[in-house]
């Protein structure tokens, strides 16, 4: 069984969310395709953008709420 995409991205929900900006994302998606190509792994792109420290913990926290994806830290 597949499983259902959100109705939104987390890069989108986190810019109508004023967290990060539109180049900000595109950063975060070419490092994101980059290690896709060159590692063969592949990052959310909200674990991108923490380690970017473009956005926080609690931020992150709040987009995947916002998603209804449960979250499992709470503490950051």
């Amino acid at each position: 069984m597949k499983k259902k995409q959100p109705e939104k991205r987390f890069g989108v929900v986190a810019m109508e969310k004023g967290f990060i900006t539109a180049v900000q994302l595109l950063e975060a998606m070419r490092v994101q395709i980059t290690e896709d190509i060159e590692l063969q792994t592949h990052r959310p792109i909200g674990a991108i953008l923490l380690d970017q420290e473009a956005i926080t913990g609690p931020q992150l926290n709040e987009v995947l709420r916002a998603m209804n994806i449960p979250v499992l830290e709470d503490e950051w």
